[in-house]
């Protein structure tokens, strides 16, 4: 029987309760326990998949297909297991599922209410989430308390408590103590009246983490735990860090590990094994060089935008020995006209995946600028269809070459929808007409050759989709003989990934390979990206 930890936040948002609930995981892990993850949103979309990065961060995808919370890809690499959709689900979904079975007659005339009737759903949706195997489920709530939206989560967890056996169920509240600098000193009253606002919906915490830009004093932890009516020994500092790698750490010195496992009964962990996480944190401190990516892309405003991406180069850069610099460029400032003088100061360019026209011309002139100049470029999703625009006009003189996403009469669509060229080249799949039932998600092996075999050491590989447009089979000879040769292949013949072999590192992919980048283990597209910037450095 799984225990249950459920993660709350107080006083403001965006305090990294999803990096705290994975490094938790992490810590708990290292103790010899199965730990699982879920994250539950109170928004009403059914899923992240049509919101703006800019509102709420990247979308990860999972390898069975959802798109969800990017809190699932902290999961991901901090306890190293798979995530599933059953891992993430939102308000939309639980109203979706509750009203589906209204329709049905399931409730037998009832009036159909919020408790306990969608409680009653959010705890199903929880606990079958739960593998038979789980020691520890990890549940993060979203928002904070006091939002109206995510009421009915914490109601239900407040039922979890009475209804699971005692000692299974404990309540870890992530709360803020800002620094006032005037006075000199942390301000304790913000996380009393979060506290306190816990409580009055009937939920004790029995730990807190109190976030803070550096360590707490004693008396801090006294004065919290006393009007918070937590154990003092409950209390704990979590203060900012410069790697979140090194929380796992963090967590088992200051003895975070050790109070849940008590407040579980949890009487069969082992000593800690962190020694992966404190070889991982050796190498950043003694990463020296420094490379320079320039991220061509359109969601500048919020980095967290392209959060598994900019995780993926740093784990590369750590298990390479180099401190890896990301410069966010805006493809929409971006041209022919100017990509060689904003361009010319980096040591590689990455065009990261996206949706829609904004921004579409700067991508294409970086994808050029970096075949043109020889600097090691790596373009992902929309990155290596832009990619094979630029082929497709200025080395196979394709004039007006395009994506039909973007230019629908476009002569020479090089990029489009399979519907729209499927026909001419053979029997290939169907494709909904609707724009949600064309997307191509979740986890797909990869047929490799030429370069992108040796960077991975293997002729096959599973990674992860979301797009719906593919590279455009009728093309594949013409742009061929210019240069840009075919690297990747799925079953169905449909093109994964294309280089140029004349160019000391050009590669494009089509699938995302930021979502399975492990910080103990790196990514070897990622890390030979990289060392290939590195070597252009030198250079």
């Amino acid at each position: 029987m799984t225990k249950y930890v459920f993660v709350t936040g107080g006083v403001v948002s965006s305090l990294g309760k999803g990096v705290a609930s994975a490094s938790l995981g992490a810590s708990l892990k290292a103790r010899g326990l199965n730990v699982n993850l879920i994250k539950l949103d109170p928004y009403i979309n059914v899923d992240p998949g049509t919101m703006s990065p800019i509102q709420h961060g990247e979308v990860f995808v999972t390898h069975d297909g959802a798109e969800t919370d990017l809190d699932l890809g902290h999961y991901e690499r901090f306890v190293g297991r798979r995530m599933q959709r059953a891992n993430n689900f939102t308000t939309g979904q639980i109203y979706e599922s509750v009203l589906r079975k209204e329709r049905r007659g399931d409730y037998l005339g009832n009036t159909v209410q919020v408790i306990p009737h969608v409680t009653d759903e959010i705890k199903l949706f929880m606990r079958a989430a739960v593998e038979p195997d789980d020691d520890v489920t990890i549940v993060e709530i979203g928002g904070t308390v006091g939002d109206i939206e995510s009421l009915p989560f914490l109601e239900a967890a407040r039922q979890m408590r009475l209804e699971e056996e005692e000692g299974n169920v404990c309540f870890v509240h992530v709360t803020l103590l800002p620094y006032v600098s005037v006075a000199g000193e942390y301000k304790t009253k913000p996380t009393q009246h979060s506290v306190r606002d816990l409580r009055q919906i009937g939920i004790a915490p029995d730990i807190l983490l109190c976030r803070c830009q550096k360590t707490l004093s004693a008396d801090n932890l006294r004065k919290i735990a006393m009007f918070g009516n937590v154990a003092e020994n409950n209390v704990f500092a979590a203060p900012d860090v410069d790697n979140i790698y090194t929380l796992p750490l963090l967590y088992a010195e200051t003895g975070v590990d050790s109070a849940v496992g008590k407040t579980l009964r949890l009487h069969n962990m082992q000593s800690p094994d962190l020694s992966a996480w404190q070889e991982f944190a050796n190498r950043d401190t003694a990463a020296s060089d420094k490379v320079r990516i320039a991220m061509v892309g359109k969601y500048m405003e919020l980095p967290d935008s392209y959060k598994s991406l900019t995780e993926a180069l740093n784990h590369a850069g750590v298990h390479t020995g180099r401190r890896t610099h990301i410069g966010y460029v805006d493809a929409e400032q971006l041209s022919d006209d100017n990509a060689a003088s904003v361009l010319s100061d980096y040591d590689a360019v990455l065009i990261p995946g996206g949706f829609g026209l904004r921004g579409i011309d700067g991508k294409i002139a970086a994808a050029r600028y970096a075949r043109e100049s020889k600097t090691p470029f790596l373009g992902i999703c929309i990155g290596m269809q832009m990619a094979v625009i630029d082929c497709a006009r200025h080395c196979a003189g394709l004039e007006n070459a395009h994506s039909t996403e973007m230019m629908p009469e476009t002569p020479h669509p090089v990029i489009a929808l399979l519907t729209e060229w499927k026909d001419r080249v053979g029997n290939r799949k169907e494709a909904a007409s609707d724009l949600g039932g064309t997307m191509r998600l979740g986890g797909e092996v990869c047929l490799l050759r030429e370069r992108l075999a040796s960077i991975y050491g293997a002729d096959k590989v599973e990674e992860r989709h979301r797009h719906r447009y593919e590279f455009n089979n009728i093309y594949r000879e013409q742009l061929q003989e210019a240069g840009m040769i075919i690297s990747g292949e799925n079953a169905d013949g449909l093109v994964e990934a294309v280089e140029i072999p004349a160019h000391p590192w050009y590669v494009g992919v089509q699938f995302h390979p930021e979502f399975t980048s492990s910080p103990l283990t790196g990514h070897p597209l990622f890390v030979s990206f990289i060392d290939a910037a590195h070597a252009h450095s030198k250079r």
